[in-house]
């Protein structure tokens, strides 16, 4: 499991070494785990002498990998995604660049020798309990550091903190690789743990100062969601560098005052404009949600999915406009909506009794 993970670590540092590349690109996702899978990678790659070109993706959209792949002999690497499109980036690449996809989501094989998918799911781990995408690319930096001959900057508490944000519990505390990593942020004493009957609680060390993971990982989550389109992931690298100051502080407060203000805009809209047929109400935000990410759908559908003035019997779906832009990286023309779907509690019941089909058998 573990020691096939690393052997293919291993091999992608020697491939990396061989190419001696003068320019990396880094894509990595906008959540709490791609934020620090981005920063942990970032910065063992600026160290280790390269020089990063660093992007954050909501999604890896065709648009934009087809942008990506219009040049050639380059290292690109994707960080907590793109591991199940792994034989779609090999056909849109066509050999031209060295790509390293990162992920632990369900990941597919290709036997294409230019792109390495380094994904716990292929070696007999489970990317939604054992092993986080952060924690992965922290193997990858040990490795990385190794091969180099030097000790870098220790980074397995952002690993940690990677894979506390994404929510992988086990009887309230982190399990396998995830464990394996917060053993080692604690001897480095960069992660505190504090046990109780329900499991843990942890606490981790950013510059100077400790803060409370969930809150941080609810800060990141922040920053790379509602700031998406106005530099909240730069902020957010930041932040698992040296932790909040002032300035993050008060744009994090602007921040949290615009989603508020969008969100209550939408639900009182949302209480006459409401469209439904015999099993689903929808709505479409359309561009009523910028400057905020697209990932912000879901977030409001989590929050109004069981108020009032829904039918709690029916699914519910948001639509929002993607717009035609990746911050740092460029204008693409999406011409494409996000859906999101939530169901009520009361759903969610018949759901797991089997009365009716859940989400993952009907949104795609």
């Amino acid at each position: 499991m573990i020691n096939d993970l690393i052997l293919k670590i291993e091999e992608t540092i020697r491939a990396i070494r061989s190419k001696s590349p003068s320019e990396i690109k880094l894509f990595h996702h906008n959540d709490t785990d791609g934020l620090c899978s981005g920063t942990i990678l970032l910065n063992a790659f600026e160290q280790t002498g390269h020089k990063v070109s660093r992007f954050s993706l909501e999604k890896p959209y065709p648009r934009v990998l087809e942008k990506i792949f219009t040049e050639k002999d380059q290292l690109i690497i994707f960080a907590d995604f793109a591991g199940k499109i792994a034989p779609i980036i090999s056909e849109m690449n066509k050999g031209r660049n060295m790509v390293i996809i990162i992920d632990h989501h369900p990941a597919e094989k290709t036997e294409d020798e230019s792109v390495f998918v380094i994904d716990g799911e292929l070696y007999g781990l489970k990317g939604d309990r054992d092993i986080s995408a952060s924690a992965t690319c922290y193997l990858f930096s040990d490795s990385l550091f190794e091969s180099y001959g030097f000790r870098g900057t220790e980074y397995s508490h952002l690993g940690v903190l990677g894979a506390i944000g994404d929510g992988f519990m086990v009887d309230g505390a982190l399990s396998g690789v995830n464990k394996v990593v917060l053993r080692t942020a604690e001897k480095k004493g960069t992660v505190r743990v504090e046990k109780s009957e329900t499991g843990e609680t942890y606490f981790i060390k950013l510059g100077s100062r400790e803060y409370p993971a969930l809150y941080i990982c609810s800060v990141l989550d922040t920053l790379g969601g509602v700031g998406y389109y106005s530099d909240g992931t730069a902020v957010g690298i930041r932040v698992c560098m040296k932790g909040l100051d002032t300035e993050i502080s008060e744009y994090l407060e602007e921040l949290n005052e615009k989603k508020d203000s969008i969100f209550a805009r939408e639900t009182e809209l949302l209480k006459s404009s409401i469209k439904t047929t015999d099993n689903l109400q929808w709505f479409n935000v359309e561009n009523r949600f910028e400057p905020m990410g697209v990932k912000m759908i879901g977030v409001f559908c989590t929050l109004i999915r069981n108020q009032d003035f829904l039918d709690d019997t029916k699914y519910l779906a948001g639509f929002q406009n993607i717009p035609d832009k990746v911050p740092g990286f460029g204008n693409i023309k999406f011409n494409s909506t996000k859906i999101s779907m939530r169901v009520s509690d009361k759903l969610t019941e018949e759901i797991r009794s089997g009365a009716v089909p859940g989400l993952i058998d009907i949104l795609p």
